[in-house]
């Protein structure tokens, strides 16, 4: 589609603030969301097309579930994340999301940059210092909320990346996506990925939901077997288990084999088996695909590994 037939459709004139690649970028982002309907899915959706418009190396999902009354939240990342840290950013009543979520509703459901050292209160000093520990200065917040009720979220979301002088082993993504805090140009790509965020979250969970209310067959359907005849990610083995976690991590082949004691061949060998077991194409995808499956259980550094 031209640049010029993008930008009507879109309706949008930002100050110049986008580039056409952004605006071809963000019909992109919309087009392939439609296609997103599980978590895993969503997570190389977020790292592929909403990496390229709104680079992060965490994000935050959230949404109201109305069986708890209170929004639940869910943490994506592509580095590793002190626990402490995910355990404020997925508890909704922690001082720290209440906080964000406050900030948010100040500013009358605009999209809003969050400097982490302007947090205040005591109830939230050490989660502030373990964030600014981890290299990340800023945060960039917005949600949705109900028709003429402003302070009753139906989703609330949370991206950050880290700071180029913190000191953090990144891989790739990493480097290319971080470095930089929000200026006004992510402010506003994020209210226009909003919609679609929003919309494609509430999707995939409610996608999860129903297949984990829906009564699974004894035995597996046709077609649902790889060609070993195996279920995929059944032949999964503990040690396999315990690599994909510190992948989930962002650790490399060389530091996985530190921590296991093992060679960075080895662990290379046990990625590669990973991959087939899983028909993954590639770490990110394999990791996806084993969220899905509940194969990984909390972080490893949090000490769960079950």
């Amino acid at each position: 589609m031209p640049a010029e037939s993008v930008t009507a459709a879109l309706g949008v004139v930002v100050n110049g603030l986008l580039t056409t690649a952004q605006v071809e970028g963000i019909v992109r982002a919309a087009a392939t969301a439609l296609e997103v309907r599980r978590r895993y899915q969503f997570f190389v959706w977020s790292q592929s097309n909403l990496q390229a418009l709104l680079p992060h190396h965490l994000a935050v999902c959230g949404a109201y579930i109305r069986q708890r009354r209170e929004l639940q939240f869910e943490v994506f990342n592509n580095v590793a994340v002190p626990p402490e840290v995910l355990d404020g950013l997925t508890d909704a009543r922690s001082a720290l999301m209440q906080q964000l979520q406050g900030r948010w509703i100040d500013q009358r459901g605009r999209p809003v940059r969050v400097a982490v050292d302007s947090l205040a209160g005591l109830s939230v000093v050490a989660l502030r210092d373990a964030l600014l520990a981890a290299g990340y200065v800023e945060l960039l917040v917005h949600g949705v909320s109900r028709p003429q009720r402003p302070s009753e979220l139906e989703s609330f979301f949370v991206l950050a990346s880290i700071g180029r002088n913190s000191g953090q082993n990144t891989d790739h993504s990493a480097v290319h996506n971080g470095g930089h805090s929000a200026g006004p140009a992510q402010t506003t790509m994020l209210e226009l990925l909003m919609p679609h965020l929003h919309s494609t979250w509430l999707r995939v969970l409610a996608m999860e939901r129903e297949l984990n209310e829906t009564p699974r067959p004894l035995t597996p359907r046709s077609g649902s077997h790889s060609i070993s005849g195996a279920v995929p990610g059944s032949a999964v083995t503990e040690r396999e288990r315990q690599i994909l976690s510190w992948l989930r991590e962002g650790m490399s082949n060389q530091q996985i084999g530190e921590v296991l004691g093992i060679s960075p061949l080895t662990v290379k060998n046990h990625v590669q088996k990973i991959l087939r077991k899983l028909d993954a194409a590639n770490r990110a995808q394999a990791v996806a695909r084993a969220m899905s499956m509940n194969l990984l259980g909390r972080s490893p550094s949090d000490g769960g590994n079950k």
